[in-house]
């Protein structure tokens, strides 16, 4: 076994995007479990759009990293170390452990996972916090009906992807905004979404008054900003808004721009709701059995593009989340 642990560690509060400069690089020595403890070797990270906002010092639903302390991150790993009843050496393990290559645990937030239904990065994805997100924030918050019109932006991403795939099987028309027109192609080609809009290389107005010719019953909105503010204007009677995400407003330097066309909530009698998902934290076993169903069935396709490099990897990983060019769901390969 290691005798050493590696780590990155948030060092500054970044302005805008995250540079080098506000990681610190750690190694410490590999501690032994305590009573009632476990030691999980990570074998993979999730890499999420909401590690930005944990890095601001400020009120929030969660408080922020602290300075010098491990960054936060959803893990999976393997328990190769214990001194807990309840957790034997070679479970495989899920809990935000951090970015690092190892963690000792009491086992608090720590749910175990089988590799045998399901592969390890599944379960930061569709079967983990993403997925849940999508689950909650589309039947819950959305109270998607069928033959409703739901859009989604941030489409092709962990959560987007998701929202669209669950939207479809519940009967309803499904319009993504992506960018890019290989996005916009697997939406439409393989996730069986009904519309898709490359917001990088069309009107977005435009082209949602063509694809939602109705308009829109639930948007499902991951970046805030310009995109949210075009929705808003296509909205039916009754529409709900579900704010989960503001991915382009996350690194601005300036305040975060918001919508203008706010008067079509009242207009159309809709309602705009955030949606975090720690919130439905005693619900997670319900959200994992139901998609781990439908994943069986073929009734969704889970997609996770894994980035090797191990823990040092970890800053640059990152900010592909930002510059969109991750498909699905990002993970970084730790072990």
């Amino acid at each position: 076994m290691p005798t050493e642990n590696r780590q990155i560690r948030l060092a500054a509060r970044p302005q805008g995007l995250p540079t080098p400069d506000v990681w610190e690089h750690t190694t410490e020595e590999l501690a032994d479990p305590g009573p009632g403890q476990f030691l999980v070797k990570v074998e993979y990270l999730s890499l999420d759009p909401a590690m930005r906002g944990w890095m601001n010092e400020g009120k929030s639903y969660i408080p922020p990293v602290g300075i010098g302390e491990v960054m936060r991150a959803g893990a999976v790993g393997q328990v190769v170390a214990s001194n807990h009843d309840g957790f034997a050496v070679g479970d495989h393990v899920s809990s935000a452990f951090g970015v690092q290559e190892h963690a000792l645990s009491d086992g608090t937030g720590v749910t175990k996972v089988d590799p045998a239904l399901a592969a390890l990065p599944t379960y930061l994805g569709m079967l983990g916090m993403p997925g849940f997100t999508a689950y909650f924030g589309l039947l819950e918050d959305g109270r998607v009906a069928e033959g409703d019109t739901v859009v989604v932006s941030g489409a092709a991403g962990a959560v987007g992807s998701v929202v669209g795939q669950i939207a479809r099987l519940k009967g309803c028309r499904v319009v993504g905004i992506a960018g890019g027109p290989e996005k916009c192609a697997w939406l439409v080609d393989e996730l069986g979404f009904d519309a898709a809009i490359d917001y990088k290389a069309q009107d977005v107005k435009a082209a949602l008054r063509e694809a939602a010719p109705e308009g829109v019953d639930v948007y499902f909105d991951n970046v805030g900003g310009d995109i949210l503010d075009d929705v808003l204007t296509q909205l039916r009677r009754g529409a709900r808004v579900v704010i989960c995400g503001a991915i382009s407003q996350y690194n601005a330097t300036q305040a975060v721009k918001g919508p203008s066309n706010y008067l079509s909530l009242l207009v159309n009698r809709a309602s705009m709701k955030g949606m975090i998902v720690f919130d439905y934290a005693d619900r997670y076993e319900e959200a994992a059995r139901e998609m781990a169903g439908w994943i069986g069935e073929g009734k969704l396709q889970p997609r996770e593009q894994v980035v090797e490099g191990g823990v040092e990897a970890f800053p640059d990983a990152l900010l592909m989340l930002f510059r969109g060019e991750n498909t699905g769901k990002l993970v970084l390969k730790v072990a």
